[in-house]
């Protein structure tokens, strides 16, 4: 399947299609591990609870922290 970068925002994005969400169980709210060897981009699901909950609650301090400041950024 080839792909090409969607503009969003000051970023881009890959789109996924619906198909191969379902098929790796992949949701909204599901951790992503993107990851690189220089050449090729690799994205996977986090499967280890303990990093999961590790990374949930950093996010939670950053949007205490820094969460009115990101949201007029993104505006």
């Amino acid at each position: 399947m080839v792909k090409t970068l969607t503009k969003h925002g000051n970023s881009h994005a890959i789109v996924i299609e619906k198909a191969i969400l379902e098929l790796l169980n992949i949701g909204p709210d599901t951790l992503l591990n993107v990851s690189t060897d220089g050449t090729k981009l690799t994205i996977e699901p986090v499967t280890d609870p303990a990093r999961q909950e590790k990374f949930k609650t950093a996010l939670k301090k950053t949007n205490r922290r820094y969460g009115k400041t990101l949201k007029k950024l993104a505006e």
